[in-house]
């Protein structure tokens, strides 16, 4: 289990106001520490082991590599690290593309630091945080999909984040523990990964790219 009290975190953003906001925010009130922030996923490839963060915050439009083809890069270069994306760009394929390739989490750049910073403690926690737009591209997703991979409940989980409630509001909502809910967002994100792979494999045989 990494030591929630001083996580590394490295920011890969290309927008330098984004970069230096998150940065001075997450220094300056958390207890993570941001060890090094880059302008790009090729400027970060050689020193990124060196810098070894806990955390990496990946945008997906970057120059050069973008981020979805950046993370299994980053999980080969850093297998136990949980990368977070922040994008402006949040369409279903995206979001499953990015699940498939082992993000932790999604957020949109509106997201406010602070929602971030917590985003940055769930994951630590073994948790998936996703903001609420991202939840209901999923759901969209799953719903053109007959066979769901989710259960009701699961469903019903992803439903209450995409209208904005925290894990203790769901709880409370559900009659569930806290921690109920976090396992079931933490299926809810496994489930989506393997089927997201799942499809993209589908996908890329359609078109005949495998």
């Amino acid at each position: 289990m990494h030591n929630q009290t001083e996580a590394r975190v490295v920011i890969i953003e290309d927008d330098q106001t984004i970069r230096e906001g998150y940065s001075y925010l997450i220094n300056n009130t958390s207890p993570y520490q941001v060890v090094n922030t880059y302008p790009s996923f090729d400027a970060a490839r050689q020193k990124i082991v060196k810098d070894n963060p806990d955390v990496i915050i990946l945008d997906i439009q970057m120059p050069g590599t973008n981020g979805i083809d950046a993370l299994p890069v980053l999980k080969k270069l850093l297998p136990e690290v949980y990368i977070i994306m922040l994008t402006v760009h949040e369409t279903e394929k995206i979001i499953l593309e990015a699940l498939a390739n082992g993000a932790s989490g999604y957020f949109t750049k509106n997201t406010p630091s602070a929602k971030v910073i917590e985003a940055i403690r769930e994951v630590l926690q073994g948790g998936g945080p996703m903001s609420p737009n991202v939840a209901k591209k999923v759901i969209i997703s799953l719903q053109k999909n007959p066979d769901s991979p989710l259960t009701k409940r699961e469903t019903q989980i992803l439903s209450l984040i995409t209208r904005g409630k925290d894990r203790s509001q769901i709880a409370t909502e559900l009659f569930i523990e806290i921690e109920t809910v976090k396992t079931h967002i933490k299926n809810i994100y496994l489930k989506l990964n393997v089927n997201s792979k799942a499809d993209a494999i589908k996908v890329a045989k359609s078109n005949r790219l495998v």
